[in-house]
């Protein structure tokens, strides 16, 4: 089975058909998107409407869960805030209730997907650093053999390991990656509608089931029709779109 995971759309409905192009000449088993189909960009319904369409599992963001009135974002900066509050206004009432009706984490065949780390999903804590996967260790036992997240927007993931030695945590490279037998992993599968690894272009994954294989794609998409969508709209900040050319 090959099932297609991707993660942090926000809006944008450039990127979005774009994946989902390339995952039509794919082969594509099944879809499980990691969350934040919201926030940030210029077309929260519509995107909303083709993740719903498609995906098997879509699990619950921090901004999914923000504009759907689950969770306090008064912290948030104002032109987030300003940005959810707009997002919440322009859903249907069908895509709003499917948008609260997700779930924080689901679990299939030893594998999880979660938004942020696998620890309190509720709680959105980013795993993007080494001392961060390094905590993960001491929950080894209630780890899956491998856990897909997003949130960070980033693709940097981490093979853990105990052994008689001792437990280590180590960075692995976003390209391709085959499970070991003995490891456990936590995959960050980057963004599709607004990547911030320096790298423009949007972000999808593949994980294939009969090898153990993860592979990661970068897909070029038309980012000048995106940032002026963004541009259009009063209520949504200008360096919203303008982080589209710069991948940050």
């Amino acid at each position: 089975m090959r099932i297609g995971i991707f993660s942090d759309v926000h809006g944008n409905i450039h990127a979005l058909r774009q994946v989902y192009a390339f995952y039509d000449q794919q082969q594509i088993d099944s879809y499980i998107c990691l969350g934040d189909v919201v926030g940030y960009g210029p077309d929260p319904n519509l995107c909303v409407t083709l993740v719903r369409e498609r995906v098997q599992h879509c699990i619950m963001g921090n901004h999914d869960a923000a504009v759907g009135g689950q969770m306090d974002y008064a912290y948030y900066y104002d032109a987030v805030r300003t940005a959810l509050d707009h997002h919440s206004s322009q859903l249907s009432a069908e895509n709003m209730l499917w948008l609260r009706s997700l779930p924080y984490q689901v679990i299939d065949d030893n594998r999880c997907y979660s938004h942020g780390s696998p620890i309190n999903p509720q709680a959105f804590d980013y795993v993007f650093n080494l001392s961060q996967a390094h905590g993960l260790l001491r929950h080894w036992d209630s780890l899956s053999d491998i856990t897909f997240i997003g949130h960070s927007h980033l693709t940097k993931s981490y093979v853990l390991r105990v052994s008689p030695e001792g437990r280590t945590a180590r960075e692995i490279p976003a390209d391709r990656l085959v499970l070991e037998p003995g490891r456990k992993y936590v995959c960050t599968v980057g963004s599709v509608g607004q990547p911030r690894d320096n790298d423009a272009r949007a972000c999808c994954t593949i994980f294939d089931t009969s090898d153990l294989s993860l592979t990661w794609f970068r897909l070029d998409y038309d980012v000048s029709e995106a940032a002026a969508a963004i541009f259009s709209q009063e209520n949504l900040s200008a360096n919203f779109g303008k982080r589209l050319f710069l991948g940050i």
